[in-house]
């Protein structure tokens, strides 16, 4: 089987792009651009999860809560800002040996490290701030629990395996308590954090499959505590996380009230399409973002419609 390496639109392979890029002048423009890029635009998608709780709950919990889910958005996506910007700084000269990440920013020297450090600090203040603004106590704990948990995985705990995984699973987790928290949605069901915890689980182990495969002896190189994990082992967890999360979308759904259980069971269809495809698309061999593969494949964006109208149905009819 052939190795995807097609990269991100506008990202070049090679040592010798890296060179070219450091070897650019230095402009306003170019360097905001940088700095747009390092934060990783690709991923803020993921941040959409502060609305989770909001939508299962079928209601923005309070006056304005649109607006305040807005800004729970908002200080997650300053926090994972910090966390690469400094992650990035700590990960340089492993980057720059690594075919897609050798062409980040910082790793190819077009963003230097001391400007990433001053941006990283300032992105925290904007976060924590953001739940300070609202006096929202747990959206400042949901954010500072996340910058935390990530500046640790970064420095130490990233070395630590099966502990690394759940760290990278615990930021979906964060992001949807947080939403919940700046909403004012409570209380949250059993069954909805499940469901949220073992999807953000499984894409944090199809991670490590897809860079394990894809870069062979390679990762270990790259990511040490590669050497721990086997695509065999990785392959079975990921296949009964899924099964796991089906069943208890089954569970959530059927608890529902009458109205709206059929719509609700009738959306676990497409969701197990998605889980499906998810499968058959990370058994492939790429150096892609695994977050490419839930936001980029047509066909699996097509189940994610479907199960989203199916579910807003079942909110409507209760």
């Amino acid at each position: 089987m052939t190795i995807d390496k097609t990269l991100v639109p506008g990202e070049n392979t090679g040592p010798q792009a890296a060179a070219s890029a450091a070897a650019l002048p230095v402009t306003p423009s170019r360097w905001l651009i940088e700095v747009i890029r390092e934060t990783r635009p690709r991923q803020w998608p993921k941040n959409l999860l502060v609305f989770a709780a909001p939508l299962a709950a079928a209601s923005l919990g309070r006056d304005h809560g649109f607006g305040y889910a807005l800004l729970a958005m908002f200080a997650f996506a300053c926090a994972s800002a910090a966390v690469y910007f400094v992650n990035d700084v700590v990960d340089a000269e492993r980057d720059r040996r690594h075919p897609v990440k050798r062409n980040r920013p910082i790793a190819s020297g077009a963003l230097p490290a001391q400007h990433a450090l001053v941006l990283g600090a300032l992105a925290v203040v904007l976060a924590v701030g953001a739940g300070v603004l609202i006096r929202e106590p747990r959206l400042v704990e949901a954010v500072s629990v996340y910058l935390c948990l990530q500046f640790l995985y970064s420095f130490r705990l990233k070395h630590v395996p099966f502990l690394e995984v759940l760290l990278v699973a615990s930021g979906f987790l964060l992001r949807v308590l947080g939403g919940a928290a700046a909403t004012h949605v409570k209380p949250l069901s059993i069954w909805f954090l499940l469901v949220c915890t073992l999807g953000a689980l499984g894409v944090a182990v199809a991670k490590r499959y897809t860079e394990l495969t894809s870069l062979g002896d390679e990762a270990v190189r790259h990511r040490p505590v590669m050497r721990w994990y086997q695509p065999g082992m990785l392959r079975i967890v990921q296949l009964l996380i899924g099964v796991g999360m089906l069943a208890t979308y089954l569970m959530w759904a059927a608890s529902e009230t009458t109205a709206a259980r059929p719509w609700h069971l009738a959306s676990a269809l497409p969701l197990a399409a998605a889980l499906v495809r998810f499968g058959v698309l990370t058994a492939r061999r790429s150096v892609r973002p695994v977050e490419d593969l839930i936001t980029r494949d047509a066909l699996m964006l097509c189940f994610e419609v479907a199960w989203l109208v199916l579910f807003c149905a079942g909110l409507y009819a209760a």
